[in-house]
């Protein structure tokens, strides 16, 4: 079993308040993340979303765990109805007019042997949603 978390990165052409509100303002999120009814970056903030491959959707469970504005922002991931629980944390780094992104999903040995849970399916979800969509996103608003 592999118990190593997943981390992606990404290097954007933005800076680290730019990202940070792409990652905790709401209204923002819904253009490069998921739809979530409702989202504060405060600790114990609780929320959930929908989210899985084509053929089954998932309600996903999360709790804000940390928060430290413009720098490091972590939260629970866990699925309703399934075993487990595992942890996300997107952490900025200035460079100087640029962001490193580095988001680190660990736990993911907690949840059920399936093929939806495999660890190359969030490696591959991360890589698009950081790289990609929040890549293009930030830079397109600069």
């Amino acid at each position: 079993m592999n118990n190593s978390p997943v981390i992606v990165e990404a290097h954007c052409d933005a800076r680290a308040e730019k990202i940070w509100q792409a990652l905790t303002d709401n209204n923002e999120m819904k253009k490069w993340y998921f739809d979530l009814d409702e989202f504060k970056p405060e600790k114990g903030f609780q929320f959930q979303f929908q989210g899985g491959t084509e053929t089954k959707t998932y309600t996903h469970l999360c709790e804000i765990t940390e928060v430290v504005p413009y720098k490091k922002l972590s939260h629970t991931w866990g699925y309703e109805g399934y075993p487990g629980n595992s942890i996300v944390t997107f952490e900025l780094f200035p460079e100087e007019n640029k962001t490193r992104v580095k988001v680190t999903h660990e736990g993911l040995e907690t949840f059920p042997s399936s093929p939806d849970f495999e660890r190359e399916n969030f490696r591959n979800g991360w890589t698009a949603i950081i790289g990609t969509n929040l890549k293009s996103f930030v830079e397109k608003e600069s």
